[in-house]
């Protein structure tokens, strides 16, 4: 114990004596945390709202205005056995109407309300599939080859089948490359952040590499030298961690929460497995764990007396 509490009192006396590196060490730590829980939190975001529009896309089959309610019935229950079919919603006539009404807006939909006589959008079912992947599957299922090799409707009733097929394939597209390209970036934060702040602790412990030097000369162990450089580092990991986190809580009480119910992208983090707390403690445990490590780790070069 008494050991220990020597070692963190000389930890204290370098960080005072050495105030520029050490400070230098602080802020490096945190840009870096704040760095990190931005973007994460930005990945973690964008992936869920890729899931929210893959898990939107869907296919109509459209069905003939005189096709009875017994027909119908069997439709549905068709498409629902249908493998990899997550949901079947019947949109009739009128909802397929006040769809399109939505679509082109209110003066364009009341425009074009006035100038119909009658409805000519057809009854449809609205079917999803249980992944994005899958939907060509689900969608050639519901026309599988007939006697004759050509695609015919599982039902007599099914007048054609509408979808945004390349919209999907875009949405399907984009969202790939958006989950590798910040993949990569994120990956790279993170290595160029421990680079950073291995640095930062190597140029603190280069200008007392005199010290160390002599320390070793007089016959102190490798430990015995090291494991105030390690406190030190714990320390600034610390304090470090601690202002980033103070600046990250700020910033989600004045910014993310407020935006949250107007802007989906930041609604859609409130989805995310890892909660803000969670990547917190995480990020705080990793500035203190990284600034103990890179220092005792950077300090290996300078015992080699």
């Amino acid at each position: 114990m008494a050991r220990l509490l020597f070692f963190t009192q000389e930890a204290f006396r370098a960080l005072r004596r050495n105030g520029a590196p050490s400070m230098a060490a602080i802020m490096t730590t945190v840009v870096t945390v704040i760095l990190l829980g931005v973007l994460i939190p930005v990945f973690q975001g964008a992936q869920a709202k890729s899931e929210q529009v893959r898990d939107s896309l869907e296919f109509r089959v459209a069905i003939y205005d005189d096709a009875t309610r017994a027909e119908i019935a069997a439709l549905d229950r068709e498409l629902r056995e249908i493998p990899h079919v997550e949901s079947v919603e019947l949109i009739t006539k009128a909802e397929a109407l006040n769809e399109l009404k939505e679509d082109l807006g209110k003066d364009k939909g009341d425009e074009l309300t006035a100038q119909l006589n009658h409805n000519p959008l057809p009854a449809n079912f609205a079917v999803k599939a249980d992944d994005a992947g899958n939907l060509d599957e689900v969608r050639a299922s519901v026309t599988p080859p007939g006697p004759d090799g050509k695609p015919q409707p599982i039902s007599p009733i099914v007048q054609k089948i509408f979808d945004r097929q390349e919209e999907s394939e875009k949405i399907e597209q984009v969202t790939s490359a958006l989950k590798i390209v910040l993949t990569v970036i994120t990956a790279m934060l993170i290595v160029a952040s421990l680079m950073l702040v291995g640095n930062t602790i190597r140029l603190s412990i280069y200008t007392r590499r005199r010290e160390v030097e002599v320390m070793r000369l007089v016959g102190a162990t490798r430990w015995f030298i090291r494991w105030p450089f390690m406190i030190e580092g714990v320390v600034v990991g610390f304090l470090g961690g601690l202002v980033a986190i103070l600046v990250l809580w700020l910033g989600k009480l004045t910014i993310v929460d407020p935006l949250s119910d107007s802007i989906d992208f930041l609604a859609a983090q409130n989805s995310t497995t890892l909660s803000f707390p969670a990547l917190v403690a995480i990020l705080f445990a990793a500035a203190v764990l990284v600034s103990a490590v890179g220092s005792g780790v950077t300090l290996r070069r300078f015992l080699k007396v």
